[in-house]
């Protein structure tokens, strides 16, 4: 088609991987177009705290942490499953590499922020090695990016405008699409790629888009990147590769990540793993059906539909969420806690929602006992008054001799001061509510399959040549696990900028 477009890389998707691509390929003078499915940029990375696994930086340096490349691979050696040793080792060699990249441009600061990792093993640093972009305000970037830029999950969710100061995720989109644009990159809305276009030699240049005007080709000299999200918005796919929870409780945007992209790159032959799932979440259930990203939970308990409490409510949200999805009754559950809040969740919910409409949609139950408790919520009320009255006495004794809540530094890190154990808080203080929780996720992590430069590989292990991906497109480097705060967006970073180094070498 002579009027077919043509830029030298094609970037899908506009979140965090996708935008560290386009900003290095931009900044490398090479032609680059982002292509966003909706009318705004960002995806869930928008909606997140912005934390980037990226370890053994310059920017833990000037923190003073004990971080080192040496301590992220004996962690990571410690809390991976038959990990690609490649792909581990090419991210770690590039984190470092990457921060001092980005920092080298006027538009990036990053900052260490405590959160403490998720798994006590070898290599873990104290209150964590995670960093994230310093906040900046609106009105220091691109006009543009302003108007582009997806709104926090709490305000987006109900068609809110965004903040005059961007911080955590916002500010990591906002910076590097201001990147983008300076250098001369392109970013379009409301383009929904769905297929790809092969030459007569098999390589893959260019995309098929649906626009509000058609269907449009778009060529790419150097190559395509796909960071386009997962399939967590497709009831249909999540069935079809056993994905637990349901789209309804994604934290994705709504009416995005189904998967159509990562099809369309399988149809070439390129082969897939979807064995990782997903990134999940304790997610508290909305009014409207929806689920909300939770963590830090302060006091209260989690039961089943039995009415027994079945995990550490303080786990780290992901590894929680896969208690969850270990057995049926648990979805729903029941989060019970007590008035010492003054009637709010003891927890951070994005959003909480009002606890008037909880109340008033049956998400939540109030009653002046326990057992009153248990016959608003359909549970055994001798079950539950005596799940209650065990938890108490742990809080008592300071040891929870049934899940271990409060032994490990991320247990406490959200937790009171006070107490034999500030993780264990008890119910004492009526009335008593009960929150009715699913299983979220922030997203899936399997999809295609890729080797340590970002490049697609097909069933025989042999690259696809002109096509990459990164970010919850590809199946994840971590495999099932969850190493800490950032890991999904550091992962997604990291190989975003080896496949532009890739496509700067061909």
């Amino acid at each position: 088609m002579s009027d077919t477009p043509e830029y030298d890389v094609v970037v899908v998707g506009s979140g965090g991987g996708a935008l560290t691509g386009a900003a290095l390929a931009a900044r490398a003078g090479l032609r680059t177009l982002v292509l966003e499915r909706t009318a705004l940029i960002g995806g869930t990375s928008a909606y997140s705290g912005g934390a980037c696994w990226l370890p053994g930086s310059e920017v833990q340096q000037r923190a003073g942490l004990p971080d080192s490349t040496e301590g992220a691979r004996a962690y990571l050696g410690a809390v991976l499953e038959d990990p690609d040793t490649v792909r581990v080792e090419a991210l770690l060699a590039e984190a470092p590499r990457l921060v001092a990249a980005l920092e080298s441009d006027p538009l990036m600061e990053f900052e260490w922020i405590p959160f403490s990792e998720y798994y006590d093993a070898p290599g873990r640093v104290p209150m964590g090695r995670s960093v994230q972009p310093k906040s900046i305000r609106r009105d220091e970037l691109d006009p543009r990016v302003g108007e582009l830029l997806r709104p926090p999950v709490e305000r987006d969710r109900v068609g809110g405008r965004g903040r005059s100061n961007l911080s955590g995720g916002q500010a990591l989109i906002g910076r590097l699409a201001a990147m983008v644009l300076r250098d001369g990159g392109t970013i379009q809305t409301g383009h929904h790629v769905t297929g790809f276009v092969r030459d007569d030699e098999g390589r893959v240049t260019g995309v098929l888009a649906e626009t509000s005007s058609g269907t449009v080709e778009i060529s790419a000299t150097r190559g395509i990147l796909v960071a386009a999200g997962g399939f967590e918005g497709s009831p249909e796919r999540r069935a079809a590769h056993g994905t637990p929870g349901r789209a309804e409780w994604t934290m994705a945007p709504r009416g995005t990540n189904t998967g159509e992209v990562i099809d369309a790159a399988a149809a070439l032959g390129a082969a897939t793993d979807w064995s990782g799932e997903g990134w999940f979440c304790p997610g508290l259930l909305q009014p409207d059906g929806s689920g909300t990203f939770t963590l830090g939970f302060r006091s209260g308990l989690m039961v089943d539909q039995g009415g027994r409490r079945y995990g550490n409510e303080c786990l780290p949200y992901d590894r929680f969420g896969r208690v969850m999805a270990q057995a049926e009754d648990r979805t729903p559950s029941w989060f019970v806690f007590d008035s010492r809040e003054g009637g709010r969740l003891p927890a951070i919910a994005m959003p909480e929602g009002d606890p008037a409409d909880h109340l008033a949609a049956g998400t939540w139950v109030q009653a002046a006992t326990i057992a009153e408790l248990a016959d608003a919520t359909g549970l055994d009320a001798g079950v539950l008054t005596a799940t209650v009255e065990r938890f108490n006495s742990f809080a008592v004794s300071g040891v929870d001799e049934d899940f271990g809540r409060g032994e490990d530094e991320y247990d406490t890190f959200f937790a009171p001061a006070g107490g034999l154990n500030k993780a264990l808080v008890p119910l004492e203080v009526a009335p008593y509510f009960a929150a009715k929780f699913v299983l979220s996720d922030l997203g899936t992590k399997g999809g295609l399959v890729t080797d340590a430069t970002g490049r697609v590989l097909d069933e025989a292990g042999v690259p696809l040549p002109g096509l990459y991906a990164a970010s919850n497109s590809t199946a994840s480097v971590f495999g099932s696990a969850y190493p800490g705060p950032g890991a999904p967006l550091g992962a997604a970073m990291t190989f975003a900028s080896l496949a532009v180094a890739d496509m700067l070498e061909g």
